[in-house]
């Protein structure tokens, strides 16, 4: 089983190959024609029988000689509406980049497959391998859990790789316990009454009321929450009018709220429904505030993912796995999974400025630039990973 780092490795130029032709022609939430019929026929090629489940959320599994337990592998294959600017050959060709690197996670779990082939003799149970879209809009998850991911088989355990700009490439970063914040997704609708700018009395302005619901908002943090709880409350977008000397009828606020705590997100929602509509009220408007879509907080089972570094210190690097408690305020969709089954999900070094000039950048940013060198480590974690578990599990 230990030869599996050293499988992974003849796969690099394939998988190389597999990533820049996703990355080049990326695509953005729910619906993923191109992106799920390469995904479908790469799996038909390596020999697998794929099944869409649900809008591009793709299904194939494989099963050892031996019976046991089934472990889900999980991969996002959804891009961001960013125009590339990153100064690499391969570049988009349209207006989304795979700049959160789910290119390098669908091509990870492909390179995966074709090592559970390869090591199927080994497998004591079973490997479900999952394509998920949408992990940016958080609706994927959610709808291969409503459209029955974890039944047929039966999934025992979860897992998830997702490369990490900004750290030492290679570096495995194992969060115990909550690891990661929940996100709320919200927007506030502000109706008002439109008319000219020389005669304001005549119209309600509702620039002037999102403006006091905005800084109203920032007071729920500083006021209402204990300084010991994370949490985060972000206006991303503030939309209104379309002329210097018009007063609009409306105005959009979309935003984000980022806790630890599902109940303190709830909290917040409310507190943002209440200061919205009053304060909307006072100036003789109008505010309704929706949810967009949202992902609880990512609970990773602290057994099975202390277990799975185990095994990678033994495997590959103890000196590049790293176990922590405390969890950063980014979110994640595969949150929903671990709600359902013990689940673990790691991180996986993509690169620092210090290693190319060109890696390093935020995540989401239209410059960033993963390592691609990591490509077949990724694949060879989650096949060790999940023929381990399985085996202790069997």
């Amino acid at each position: 089983m230990s030869s599996i780092f050293e499988s992974a490795k003849q796969l690099k130029e394939d998988l190389i190959e597999i990533r820049r032709t996703i990355h080049q022609c990326p695509e953005a939430g729910p619906v993923l024609p191109e992106t799920k019929a390469f995904v479908m026929n790469k799996l038909k090629e390596y020999g697998y029988q794929p099944n869409e489940i649900c809008e591009s959320g793709i299904v194939a599994t494989i099963k050892g000689e031996q019976p046991g337990k089934t472990i889900l592998l999980r991969a996002d294959m959804d891009a961001l509406a960013i125009k590339e600017e990153a100064p690499v050959p391969f570049a988009s060709k349209n207006n989304y980049m795979h700049a959160c690197g789910h290119d390098m996670h669908t091509t990870m779990l492909l390179g995966a497959a074709r090592l559970l082939k390869q090591h199927q003799n080994e497998i004591k149970g079973t490997v479900k391998l999952v394509f998920q879209p949408d992990e940016e809009g958080f609706t994927g998850a959610k709808s291969m859990l409503k459209a029955g991911v974890l039944t047929n088989p039966t999934v025992d355990a979860g897992m998830a790789l997702h490369v990490n700009s900004g750290t030492p490439s290679g570096m495995v970063l194992c969060g115990l316990g909550t690891c990661m914040a929940g996100c709320t997704l919200f927007r506030i609708r502000v109706k008002g009454k439109g008319c000219h700018g020389a005669m304001p009395e005549t119209g309600i302005d509702p620039i002037n009321i999102a403006a006091h619901i905005y800084l109203s908002l920032q007071e729920i943090i500083a006021r209402e929450v204990a300084p010991v709880k994370p949490a985060v409350v972000t206006i991303g977008k503030f939309s209104g009018g379309k002329a210097p000397n018009i007063i609009p009828e409306e105005v959009i606020l979309e935003g984000t709220i980022r806790t630890l705590d599902r109940d303190l997100s709830a909290q917040i929602y409310q507190r943002i429904e209440e200061i919205s509509t009053l304060t909307a009220a006072l100036f003789r408007g109008e505010a309704q505030v929706t949810e967009i879509s949202s992902a609880p907080p990512l609970h990773n089972d602290e057994e099975m993912t202390s277990t799975i570094a185990g095994y990678l210190k033994e495997a590959y690097d103890p000196n590049k796995v790293v176990v922590f408690n405390q969890g950063g305020m980014g979110s994640e969709d595969f949150a929903s999974y671990t709600y359902e089954i013990p689940c673990s999900y790691l991180l996986l070094g993509a690169g620092t400025a210090q290693e190319n000039e060109l890696y390093g950048k935020p995540m989401h940013n239209d410059h960033v630039v993963f390592n691609e060198d990591v490509l077949p480590l990724g694949s060879a974690i989650l096949v060790y990973s999940a023929l381990r578990w399985l085996e202790e599990h069997a």
